[in-house]
């Protein structure tokens, strides 16, 4: 079995926890750091009482282009297996997005740190609008958020240009931390993470990251910056693992080797937010049931090439908290 595989073993039961959530604060205090083994009785207690199943989903063509043309009628849900009922159907390029921006600033990415600040800047300037909040995160041995949550363009750009190197590199804590300052937001929750996939100093470990990442709503965009596409000191098991953890809660990964690419990148994130949609249901059985369920979002209709649509959305949900 190869090392995706064994990451895609997490997905059949990693998927959404359903919470209660309450508005989001222009400023978020920095999130606390996980503790290694952490249990996941030591984690807040979320409240299941929410029953309308929420699944923002990404739809493109066969060329890799965001379709946004589509009604309720050309999406079918299932979960685990069985149709389900459409009770909220909506065009989500309006809605309020939260967004975390980590940037992995480590030894092994020195050389890179300018073509990903002169780029980061250039999305936060693309795609904010008032509505919309972002925080900075940047992730070394340590994770440190450097600007709370806010729409401040000005406030966002001092924060990147505050990024510095470290020597290791904190990933997983960085997913966790990240997905636990989204956690109470409402709306679209995104985090965009740049790195060369490597996790050499983390506390938690690749399961809590994406447990936590699926209990926040997170839709994770991994840039994977790699000088060298063969290179043989790349870290492929760190790779899969962010390429999974994007797979399970609905977003996308790229391989970046310069600034067009991550320019590119970033380009594509922005165009993807701007045209999801928010397709909600009622679960027809009771919670009881399973602990996890499975969300699959077909879509019959053909591209212009005669091509079946791509569909991105979440795994699943948890039905109750885990043990």
């Amino acid at each position: 079995m190869n090392i995706r595989s064994l990451f895609g073993l997490f997905a059949c039961c990693c998927a959404l926890l359903l919470s209660a959530v309450s508005p989001m604060d222009a400023q978020d205090p920095a999130p606390q750091q996980p503790r290694k083994g952490q249990s996941q009785e030591q984690e807040p207690t979320f409240r299941v009482n929410v029953r309308l199943v929420n699944v923002f989903t990404t739809v493109t063509d066969s060329r890799g282009a965001p379709v946004a043309n589509l009604t309720k009628d050309d999406f079918r849900v299932l979960e685990d297996g069985k149709p389900q009922t459409i009770s909220v159907f909506d065009k989500e390029s309006e809605m309020p997005l939260s967004i975390v921006l980590e940037v992995d600033t480590s030894e092994s990415t020195r050389r890179d740190i300018k073509l990903e600040v002169a780029s980061a800047k250039r999305f936060v300037h693309s795609i904010m609008r008032p509505v919309d909040r972002l925080s900075v995160f940047q992730v070394t041995e340590n994770v440190q958020q450097l600007t709370g949550f806010t729409s401040n363009v000005k406030y966002i750009d001092q924060g990147i240009e505050r990024l510095s190197s470290g020597a290791g590199t904190s990933l997983y804590d960085a997913i966790f931390l990240g997905s636990d300052s989204l956690i109470d937001h409402q709306g679209r929750k995104v985090m965009v993470l740049i790195t060369d996939g490597g996790d050499t100093t983390s506390q938690t470990d690749y399961a809590n990251a994406l447990r936590r990442a699926q209990q926040a709503e997170a839709i994770v965009y991994s840039i994977i910056v790699v000088p060298v596409e063969a290179d043989a000191g790349r870290n492929l098991g760190g790779e899969h693992a962010l390429i999974q953890i994007s797979h399970d809660t609905g977003g996308k990964y790229y391989y970046a080797s310069g600034l067009n690419d991550l320019d590119e990148a970033f380009r594509q994130i922005s165009e993807e937010l701007r045209t999801q949609y928010l397709l909600a249901y009622y679960p027809d059985r009771q919670f009881s049931d399973s602990p996890c369920r499975r969300i699959t979002v077909e879509v019959a209709k053909k591209d212009a090439d005669g091509q079946p649509y791509q569909v991105r959305h979440r795994a699943g949900y948890y039905t109750s908290k885990a043990k």
